[in-house]
Parts: C-alpha cells; sequence; structure tokens
C-alpha cells in the first residue's frame, strides 16, 4: 500500500522547486508527487519511507520537518 508523506520545505522560488523535483524524481519507490511553493508543501506517494524521504529532500539544503499533523 502506498505511503503519503507530507513536508513542510523551506522554498523561496521555482529553482528551490526545481531542486526538490529533482531529488524526488531520482528516489527509487515515488510514484506521485506536489510541490507546493505557496503553501511550502511537499506531498509524496509512493513504496517510500518518511525518514528517506525527508532525508533525500533535506539534501537540498531547505530546512526541512515533517508536515505537522492537525
Amino acid at each position: 500500500m502506498p505511503e503519503t508523506v507530507e513536508l513542510k520545505v523551506a522554498m523561496t522560488c521555482e529553482g528551490c522547486v526545481g531542486a526538490v523535483k529533482r531529488v524526488l524524481t531520482k528516489m527509487n519507490g515515488v510514484e506521485s508527487y506536489t510541490v507546493d511553493l505557496k503553501e511550502q508543501k511537499v506531498t509524496v506517494i509512493g513504496d517510500v519511507k518518511p525518514e528517506e524521504v525527508l532525508e533525500k529532500v533535506a539534501k537540498t539544503g531547505k530546512a526541512t520537518s515533517y508536515w505537522p499533523k492537525e
């Protein structure tokens, strides 16, 4: 069953969005993802582990944390 991972990522421009998309495109198990610059939210769906997604996105140099649960 696919996992949904929601992250808060400090992105300021389309360049930041591009960097995040690049690492997610190369990641194994990712079925789909959305990057919302305005909300600073990245949602990843696929056969992935939340900690691996967090680690990968953090490697872009952007401040990254799990999206706060309501």
